[in-house]
């Protein structure tokens, strides 16, 4: 049993967490699920949301998996240190870490990603690149495996990213049952991006 954590801040991308949410959901003798914050609490989201977390040092399961979600607040979340060094404390003990969107620039605003190949939302892509010089952002790309690391592209990329995840880890028949079951027509080929221009 693995334990993915979900890092969540308020005016987050409802998709980009819930999607990501109902695949890893669709497994749950492999996955449990648990959802962070800097400090506990209820979170609130454009879309009128809210979520109850625990604050990161109170989390019950050591995380395996993060999940670095995307939304407006990641231009503030870029310049906040102490979210980068809560953000980098998660990443470097876990086994993997899953990004949506502009995650990866909170991801790559902490360094995180330096010398490694990653993409992002191509309506933010120009904000997304300026955090970071040391990344090698590919930019036609559903989603992209470097390592540890999976980052995604917009927002509903993170499901196809997510189901990707899960074809590596229990084969694509697996990954492919959780997307009929939900009756979802996943892009399988990571390097198929329509919105790419």
């Amino acid at each position: 049993m693995q334990t993915l954590t979900a890092l969540v801040f308020d005016d987050f991308e409802t998709l980009d967490l819930y999607g990501v949410i109902e695949m890893f959901g669709r497994l749950p003798e492999h996955y449990r699920i648990q959802f962070a914050s800097l400090s506990g609490g209820i979170i609130h989201n454009q879309h009128n949301v809210t979520l109850t977390t625990t604050a990161i040092d109170n989390l019950e399961y050591a995380t395996d998996i993060l999940l670095v979600i995307g939304g407006q607040s990641t231009r503030q979340l870029v310049n906040d240190k102490q979210f980068l060094q809560a953000l980098t404390y998660l990443a470097k003990n876990a086994d993997w870490i899953l990004s949506v969107c502009t995650g990866s620039a909170l991801l790559a605003k902490a360094g995180l990603l330096d010398g490694k190949q990653a993409t992002s939302n191509k309506r933010a892509w120009q904000w997304v690149i300026s955090q970071s010089s040391q990344v090698n952002w590919v930019a036609q790309a559903r989603w992209v495996v470097d390592g540890k690391f999976y980052t995604s592209s917009g927002v509903s990329a993170g499901m196809d990213m997510a189901l990707g995840f899960i074809a590596d880890r229990h084969g694509l028949d697996i990954a492919r049952q959780v997307a009929y079951d939900i009756e979802y027509r996943w892009n399988e080929d990571s390097l198929q991006d329509e919105f790419y221009q």
